[in-house]
């Protein structure tokens, strides 16, 4: 978890030191950088919850150990309820928008 966390402040560092390219090439319109956020927050939490079930099955059969599995589990668990309350906060400003008057 600690690791994670150094490494998630490096990238963060990294995105903040990037300087900004207002090019036609290099700019996305405002649906196209959503969708890509949200397709690799996508992949980044299924890739967590596959690594975590390996994990897991592979402390069963005794080629992890008890403490790999918890990470990975728990590390599994976190990319869940953070994909759940993404899930949760999109449907929201659905209903938010469909109760509108036009």
């Amino acid at each position: 978890m600690i690791t994670s966390a150094i490494g998630d402040s490096k990238a963060l560092q990294a995105i903040q030191n990037t300087p900004v390219q207002p090019n036609g090439a290099e700019m996305l319109s405002a649906s196209e950088g959503f969708e890509k956020i949200l397709n690799g927050l996508g992949a980044n939490a299924f890739e967590a919850l596959r690594t975590g079930e390996a994990t897991a099955i592979a402390a069963i059969e005794g080629k992890a150990s008890t403490q790999q599995a918890v990470m990975a589990t728990m590390e599994a668990e976190k990319s869940l309820q953070a994909a759940l309350a993404i899930r949760d906060k999109v449907v929201s400003a659905f209903l938010e928008i469909s109760r509108m008057q036009i």
